[in-house]
């Protein structure tokens, strides 16, 4: 039996992607940590029990793997995981792994390069995701609540992508498992733009004035910290604005329609779709 792992399977990506390889007649195992109850794709899959991986590898020959979110370092976690997917017999990884880069987390790298030294073993590399910009994120409460978005990346731009697009890359590639592809996939949109440059675009579509607010990297962690996320982690999200500052993620591929045959979404579509995300709240 042949068929695909999906690990966060109910993430932003992951769930995307389940849906369009159902839509292709592959057979998924949707991966999480509380799988649905009845689902009949469902099944268990935790970082933290080690004893969920082979269950969950079952009847596999191909995953979709998306990394601890809060891991500096994921390796000693992931590493464990890949060597029981490789004794189940898995051809294909496609690792999720990220175009902007985290200061202090080399076990980030390191796990893309033991990716990548895998027979079949591809590393999709999205952009900042168009995403982060709808709730809950901060920024799109910061948008919604006080017209502005907070940012330590001043000018500096990404390739902001719409993660449905990085889903259905990630499908192209694990729908045919045949299919010969580069071990290393840079995915973007089809233009960069500046946290100012999305502000305008988000404005002319609400007619609602956006401004950006510049503060230091080290409001952008507090910030991070007082949502939950894990002390160090949150001083390398918001360490990652000082290398968008100084041009490290300013780039356009054509990596998305190379593998899907269509061109990604424009930041200016997914405004449209969805303009009412930022509407001011009544009062």
């Amino acid at each position: 039996m042949s068929g695909v792992l999906v690990t966060g399977g109910t993430g932003k990506t992951g769930g995307a992607l389940a849906d369009l390889l159902r839509r292709r007649d592959v057979v998924v195992r949707v991966g999480s940590r509380h799988p649905a109850s009845g689902g009949p794709d469902a099944v268990r899959f935790d970082w933290d029990d080690a004893t969920t991986y082979a269950p969950a590898l079952h009847g596999t020959d191909r995953v979709y793997l998306v990394p601890p979110p809060s891991a500096i370092d994921p390796l000693p976690v992931v590493g464990p995981f890949l060597a029981e997917a490789e004794r189940a017999g898995v051809r294909r990884v496609v690792l999720l792994g990220s175009a902007v880069e985290f200061p202090d987390a080399p076990g980030r790298l390191e796990l893309e390069d033991e990716v990548r030294r895998r027979p079949g073993g591809v590393v999709l590399r999205p952009s900042g995701f168009m995403q982060n910009f709808l709730r809950p994120h901060p920024t799109a409460l910061s948008i919604r609540d006080r017209g502005e978005i907070r940012t330590s990346a001043g000018s500096g731009r990404l390739g902001w992508i719409d993660v449905r697009d990085v889903a259905a890359a990630a499908a192209a590639v694990l729908g045919d498992p045949a299919r010969e592809v580069d071990g290393d996939q840079v995915l973007t949109g089809p233009e960069a733009l500046s946290y100012a440059d999305a502000a305008e675009v988000i404005a002319a579509g609400t007619g609602r004035p956006v401004r950006v607010v510049d503060v230091d990297v080290d409001e952008v962690a507090a910030h991070f910290r007082e949502l939950g996320v894990p002390a160090s982690f949150a001083d390398t999200l918001a360490g990652a604005e000082i290398g968008v500052g100084k041009g490290d993620a300013d780039r356009v591929t054509t990596a998305v329609a190379d593998l899907t045959g269509h061109p990604p979404r424009s930041f200016a579509d997914f405004v449209r779709e969805h303009v009412d995300e930022w509407a001011a709240p009544a009062t």
